[in-house]
């Protein structure tokens, strides 16, 4: 299924990018996840309805509809830039009209990511190389500050990851590789497409 056809499925429109300046250099544009990629994804780390799924850097909002449609699980999108953030907003209304189980599943927050505030059920946490590692780092930190109140089973999932974010994650926490998925056709010829998915060991 071409791009412009699943989001026509979901009723929804996150193609194209964001060229816009950002307030800082630590963030970069956005780019949706491809569909393609997102299927191969979730057909080997499959999800459950009482996930709930932090997307750092959302953007429009595609992977939260994706999972929500699939999995019905509670996603949330954090999301710096406003003109984003506002077609997040409106991708919500157009997805809600055709699925209404998602009205108190989804959710969106215009803020800085190291400034969202980890919940006591937010367990898994979604990346695609949305900023710089100082700002990765800050939000690893929120997360191990939440475990140590709530404790959780805590996954990363890394999608074109950055070395300079898989270097920290191996030296300087305690996350370990649990799964690699890579992108047939593509990984061949650039080594970034893939996902790596780690997990918090106690």
């Amino acid at each position: 299924m071409k791009e412009r056809d699943y989001d026509e499925w979901l009723n929804i429109k996150t193609g194209g990018d964001h060229r816009g300046f950002n307030k800082s250099f630590h963030y970069h544009r956005y780019e949706a996840t491809p569909y393609p990629a997102l299927e191969l994804l979730f057909a080997r780390y499959p999800l459950t309805s009482s996930d709930h799924i932090v997307d750092f850097g959302c953007g429009k909002g595609r992977l939260n509809f994706y999972i929500h449609h699939h999995f019905q699980s509670f996603v949330v999108g954090v999301e710096m830039n406003e003109t984003l953030y506002q077609e997040a907003i409106e991708n919500q209304a157009s997805y809600l009209k055709k699925n209404k189980t998602g009205k108190d599943k989804i959710q969106f927050h215009c803020c800085l990511a190291e400034k969202y505030e980890i919940t006591p059920l937010d367990n898994r946490f979604y990346f695609f190389n949305p900023f710089t590692v100082p700002i990765f780092w800050k939000i690893i930190n929120n997360i191990l500050v939440s475990v140590e109140n709530n404790k959780r089973e805590i996954d990363i999932i890394l999608y074109y990851p950055s070395e300079d974010y898989i270097y920290f994650l191996e030296n300087h926490t305690i996350f370990e590789l649990i799964e690699e998925v890579q992108l047939p056709g593509l990984y061949e010829h650039n080594p970034n497409e893939r996902f790596l998915i780690y997990r918090l060991s106690y």
